[in-house]
């Protein structure tokens, strides 16, 4: 980022600006300048910006375009023109003579040799500096570097610099020769937004929302989801009501529904929460879904023996207290429902977002609505079927 406190303070005056009149002020900075500006300006604004910014520099521009989107979803729409392109057949002379005359050298982080106009090799400043003048660029460059392709998803892009530090990276076409680089900044920026929205899109809150974002726009944001949480609310309303003789005649189990509903809506949260951040890092990748569930079904038995033997013990004294048939065998329902819906809820936590992404849908969107109907279910649906098997 250039003149990173020059850029800074703009931001605070385009705040102040009219959507025209920022769109022309932005219209003379960087295409990384205006992304850093648009990214820090409340959502609404940015986006009303952004369109007079469009109209201004014309729709054929891809750097602009790319600034532009706020939803790039490959690195070719994220990159921006390279600006160290040179013959691994360049002496250290030849390239420093380059550097001297490039308007370019703050923007210059690595120079990118190659050979029949193809990629092989990176050479960093230090080494350039340090070596002998009459070295060619192959003798000192990194070979056989690390690209992205212009068609790399973000997401797998995402997970890659999870392992690589670079602050920048090369994007090559299928020829292998350079096109463009891509900030290392502007995939962790991603990293941090898609992490940032997990936590409101599981309860229906599109990552768009900003805290500016308008009464009636938020309301037709969030208000289909809670449609949907109503009907989904409806099923397990309807597990209750099977059971309701039941509940009739032994009445303490009542009291002790919402303790296991809450608790398995936790661990599927828990797990939940991990799946999410994995699909966002990258790390399912190396981490095959196999030995998630597997951990996520021996955290979900020993959380709920745990949790179950206190919540057992609790009703037994509960329904000892209140003349209730059988105190020990509501007790041991209790422990053998707790393990059950703690280890199924830790497989839904994993399996919702999963099953999200593969029907094309977005795996944070409204994940926790869908967990929590499948909890309630399982939860409450196995503590009366084992009280009416057991008890009754």
């Amino acid at each position: 980022m250039s003149n990173n406190l020059g850029i800074t303070e703009r931001v605070e005056e385009i705040k102040r600006m009219s959507p025209v009149d920022a769109a022309d002020s932005l219209a003379k900075l960087a295409p990384d300048d205006i992304q850093f500006v648009l990214s820090r300006l409340p959502h609404d604004q940015a986006m009303e910006v952004a369109s007079h910014l469009a109209e201004s520099v014309g729709a054929d521009d891809l750097a602009t375009k790319t600034v532009l989107s706020g939803v790039e979803e490959t690195v070719g729409e994220l990159m921006t023109p390279a600006p160290a392109i040179l013959p691994a057949t360049y002496t250290v002379a030849e390239a420093l003579a380059f550097l001297v005359k490039s308007s370019d050298l703050s923007e210059i982080s690595y120079i990118f040799a190659t050979e029949a106009d193809r990629l092989v090799g990176v050479v960093g400043m230090r080494d350039l500096i340090l070596a002998k003048p009459s070295e060619s660029l192959a003798e000192i460059m990194s070979k056989n570097p690390f690209a992205f392709g212009t068609d790399t998803s973000i997401q797998e892009a995402v997970g890659e610099v999870l392992y690589r530090h670079y602050p920048l990276y090369p994007v090559v076409d299928d020829a292998h020769h350079v096109v463009g680089v891509v900030q290392g900044w502007k995939l962790y920026e991603r990293i941090a937004s898609e992490l940032s929205g997990q936590a409101g899109a599981q309860y229906g809150v599109d990552k768009e929302e900003q805290v500016s974002t308008s009464v009636l726009k938020s309301f037709r944001m969030r208000h289909p989801w809670l449609q949907v949480n109503l009907v989904t609310a409806f099923a397990a309303a309807f597990v209750v009501g099977t059971f309701e003789d039941t509940i009739t005649q032994i009445v303490a189990l009542a009291a002790f529904l919402p303790v296991l509903a809450g608790q398995s809506g936790n661990t599927g949260c828990q797990a939940l929460a991990i799946t999410l951040r994995g699909m966002t890092l990258g790390q399912l990748r190396d981490y095959p879904v196999r030995k998630l569930l597997r951990k996520e079904i021996l955290l979900g038995a020993l959380n709920g023996a745990v949790v179950g033997l206190i919540a057992g013990a609790a009703m037994f004294a509960y329904a000892t207290m209140t003349d209730s048939v059988e105190p020990l065998l509501l007790g041991l329902v209790i422990l053998i429902a707790m393990i059950g819906s703690c280890v199924g809820s830790g497989v839904f936590g994993v399996l919702v977002p999963l099953t999200l992404k593969r029907f094309g849908a977005d795996p944070a969107t409204a994940s926790s609505i869908f967990l929590t109907t499948f909890t309630d279910i399982l939860g409450m649906g196995l503590m009366l079927f084992l009280a009416t098997a057991l008890v009754l």
